[in-house]
């Protein structure tokens, strides 16, 4: 699974510029205070969370005292709004018919748009991902304005995409939209490097790869099988799992009260306690179990295949099975992993690095053209997309839609549309 980035260790690293006057001079305040503001605590709400970080805390950071913080922002959510809405906004104005000058070849169009998007993606790389993770704390009004940037950015590209495939229907021409939005926005859950030329490029063939993806149009009657990878309500301590699980991916782990989980599973608070310590160690326990069935789907799918092809696609096929047999505890786990105790997020970045690096080191063997970081980029965006292309389709399990996103994501490792 793609790691997100570090919490808590660089949230109060950002480095601001402050003039520190030696010959006495009066200190005067810059005139761009706001936008400082702004980037530190877009930076902590990204590698933190909303509800770990506090008004004094970015203060301090900025070098300024709480009351004068809020003369540029009233409270703590004018400027989580303030930060959700950056990347939304800059992708809009980024491919803006007037932004830039539009080529009237479509397919040149784009590869405008998409090299506008990965630009500000790169540009904001460090708090772009802010929005995808926290959006559950915003008020729904704002939420809604934030989805309607979006969707103007996705029919904007997808107006372009119509140009180039006119037989493609709409609801695959939105997933495949949504699918390079997505690759495109994989970078901010990592923090792997190259240098600027060669991501465009990565990124850019990876999303022309996909924009020539085709779909499986056929509409299978049964649902998919789930593999048994459900969380079973075998006892106690598995209700309280998955209650907690479907409280913390409703409305987020901060909102939800040990008192809460334990009314959904049907036991008092002090019954809790018996199977779970606190609400962190719940969430660990989840975590672990993600990893763990996702560790023996893995070795099972690499134990069945002869080339590293073939286990690339095996992995691509259990992965889309378990995401949309548990989508809830997907969500949770991209979203909530900064949550956790430092020793328990620690142990589950260290499994998520092993992990992508198996992906990475099967895609070098199978295009060995491509360094073993640029594999961990393309694995990460393939990865990333599930979730994404998921959520469009509510993660309904049916054959086709577990069938569209494989080969979405084949598309994204192989660098070619791919059969599912």
């Amino acid at each position: 699974m793609a790691e997100r980035t570090k919490a808590g260790a660089r949230a109060g690293r950002v480095r601001i510029d402050v003039q520190h006057v030696a010959t006495g001079e009066p200190r005067r305040r810059p005139k761009n205070r706001k936008a400082q503001i702004a980037a530190v605590a877009a930076e902590a709400f990204s590698e933190r969370g909303y509800h770990s970080v506090s008004i004094d805390e970015i203060a301090t950071t900025v070098g300024i005292s709480g009351p004068a913080l809020y003369r540029h922002f009233p409270n703590k959510y004018a400027l989580f709004l303030h930060a959700a809405t950056g990347l939304a906004t800059a992708l809009e104005d980024a491919i803006a018919d007037d932004a830039n000058e539009v080529a009237p070849d479509p397919a040149e169009r784009l590869d405008q748009q998409i090299l506008a998007a990965i630009r500000t993606t790169v540009a904001n790389r460090r708090t772009a991902g802010l929005y995808r993770w926290e959006s559950r704390y915003l008020e729904s009004r704002d939420r809604a304005c934030i989805r309607d940037t979006i969707s103007t950015v996705n029919r904007r590209i997808g107006a372009t995409l119509e140009e180039l495939r006119p037989d493609l229907g709409r609801r695959d021409n939105l997933q495949i939209c949504v699918a390079m939005l997505s690759v495109i926005g994989s970078i901010t859950v990592h923090r792997a490097t190259l240098p600027a030329r060669r991501l465009e490029s990565l990124l850019l063939a990876a999303c022309r790869s996909v924009s020539r993806a085709e779909l499986p149009t056929h509409e299978e009657p049964e649902t998919a099988s789930d593999g048994g990878s459900g969380i079973p309500l075998s006892n106690k301590r598995e209700v309280l799992l998955n209650e907690a699980i479907l409280l913390f991916h409703a409305r987020g782990y901060h909102e939800v009260s040990i008192e809460e989980i334990g009314q959904a599973a049907g036991i008092n608070a002090s019954g809790v306690y018996r199977h779970f310590s606190s609400k962190s160690d719940l969430l660990a326990a989840a975590f672990h179990r993600a990893a763990d069935r996702l560790a023996v789907a893995v070795s099972t799918a690499l134990g069945d295949s002869s080339t590293p092809r073939e286990a690339l696609a095996s992995l691509v096929e259990v992965y889309v099975r378990l995401s949309f047999a548990q989508s809830e505890l997907m969500s949770v786990y991209f979203a909530e992993i900064g949550s956790l105790p430092d020793a328990h997020r620690t142990d589950l970045r260290n499994t998520q690095r092993l992990n992508v690096e198996e992906w990475a080191r099967l895609l070098r063997e199978s295009r060995p053209g491509l360094s073993a970081v640029e594999c961990r980029f393309l694995v990460h965006a393939a990865l990333s997309l599930v979730l994404d292309v998921g959520r469009v389709m509510r993660f309904e399990p049916t054959a086709a839609n577990e069938a569209r996103v494989r080969t979405l994501m084949l598309a994204t490792l192989f660098g070619e549309t791919t059969d599912a």
